[in-house]
């Protein structure tokens, strides 16, 4: 068996990336993956802009003011944000507002809680301002012709509006990768259909369509096929046409009724199988030839229960999606924590155990770990990296992967 960091080495450098690109609205690009850079035409801010509700000056003007000799300066003109300011003349001040332009010949805000207005028309300070003070000058966010975001990076609501404030109505995006997905075993029923006996429902099949549509995938979902060897390498062929990836779930075992693996062997070729990992051993990737031309549709067959297909997409299938999306840095951040439990055995594989954050900061351990107990992943708050052959003591710090970063 592959240790699992040795696997995902593997998924990771076999992934080609998608070619393909289309360009789309700004408003429309959440989730998706730059094609080219963004580099920014102009400076943001665009002027020098007032960061403080005040009042824009020259420094010189108010270099003598104190509180025993307040200077005063007419107020020669108002500048709302969105308006364009006059030259600010000498021996005067001009009443601003936050983010507006700073008038050509001003070089500090005051802001207004310093300064006291008059009926008169003037404005009296009683300290000096430091030159630049409380100003934003041109270009301190983004100077003109910089890189704002690089190729391969995913959309974030913040991304979004970062190119939207250089101007970027459109942008140059991967197309969706492709995805076949289909579940095998006889066993399963849709929920809404009786359950007879020896049936269960296919929670997987919900579990994995909603965690592909958290990753922007284009999914056809070929259902559940039945446990035949002949049934299984057609929706082989099928899913291999017009897909990037097929992803199975189930059947990939040794049993006499996991036809997954025999199917994909006969129809392109198996390249790793069986991961060392708990839950999630039967893991398998490969590629299925996609007609006569000599190209291939990637395969991954995940196990069949519930939580061991659950860990094994977020662990292997979402870096190998987003790789082929284009991502570059697909890793989840792993975060060093406390575990507030004894677990007084380590398993010989590499274990991915179901945990919580607690109020005292520390990892509350999920009482059974079973790779059927699928409520453990809605009481989870992540998955504890637990080396193999590794026994946990309370206090310990451990590897902690949230599910934030594993579904982001």
């Amino acid at each position: 068996m592959l240790a699992t960091a040795d696997a995902l080495g593997r998924l990771l450098d076999a992934a080609r990336p998608v070619t393909d690109t289309e360009r789309i609205d700004t408003l429309d690009a959440l989730g998706r993956v730059l094609a080219a850079d963004v580099t920014s035409p102009l400076d943001v801010p665009p002027m020098h802009t007032s960061a403080m509700d005040g009042y824009a000056v020259r420094a010189a003007d108010l270099a003598a003011a104190s509180d025993a000799a307040p200077v005063a300066l007419r107020v020669s003109q108002r500048i709302p944000a969105g308006q364009a300011a006059e030259p600010l003349a000498a021996g005067t001040a001009a009443r601003i507002f936050t983010g507006a332009t700073v008038p050509p010949g001003a070089d500090a805000v005051v802001m207004q809680e310093m300064a006291q207005a008059s009926d008169d028309g003037t404005v009296a300070f009683t300290q000096p301002p430091a030159a630049g003070e409380w100003i934003t000058r041109q270009g301190a966010d983004i100077e003109r012709g910089s890189v704002i975001l690089r190729a391969g990076t995913r959309l974030t609501p913040q991304a979004l509006g970062l190119a939207a404030s250089v101007g970027c109505a459109a942008l140059d995006v991967t197309r969706r990768v492709r995805v076949a997905i289909f579940f095998t075993g006889d066993e399963l029923r849709m929920p809404g259909e009786p359950l007879a006996p020896g049936a269960i429902y296919n929670s997987n099949r919900f579990t994995l369509r909603a965690l592909l549509a958290k990753l922007g995938c284009d999914v056809t979902d070929f259902g559940i096929v039945a446990d035949r060897l002949d049934a299984t390498r057609d929706t082989l062929r099928r899913a291999a046409l017009d897909h990037d990836l097929i992803l199975t779930c189930g059947g990939v075992s040794v049993g006499e009724e996991d036809h997954v693996k025999p199917a994909v062997e006969a129809e392109g070729r198996i390249a790793m199988w069986q991961i060392a990992m708990k839950p999630g051993k039967p893991l398998a990737f490969g590629a299925v030839r996609r007609g006569e031309g000599g190209q291939e549709a990637f395969f991954i067959g995940l196990p069949g229960n519930p939580v061991s297909s659950f860990c094994t997409f977020l662990l292997f299938v979402r870096p190998f999606v987003l790789r082929l999306a284009g991502v570059e840095d697909v890793a989840p951040r792993v975060y060093s924590m406390r575990a507030d439990f004894t677990q007084r055995k380590g398993d010989r594989r590499n274990e991915f155990l179901r945990a919580r954050v607690n109020d005292g900061g520390g990892l509350d351990l999920f009482p059974n770990q079973s790779s059927a107990v699928l409520t453990s992943t809605v009481w989870g708050d992540g998955l504890i990296d637990n080396p193999p052959n590794h026994a946990i003591s309370a206090g310990e710090t451990v590897r902690f992967i949230p599910f934030s970063e594993l579904m982001r």
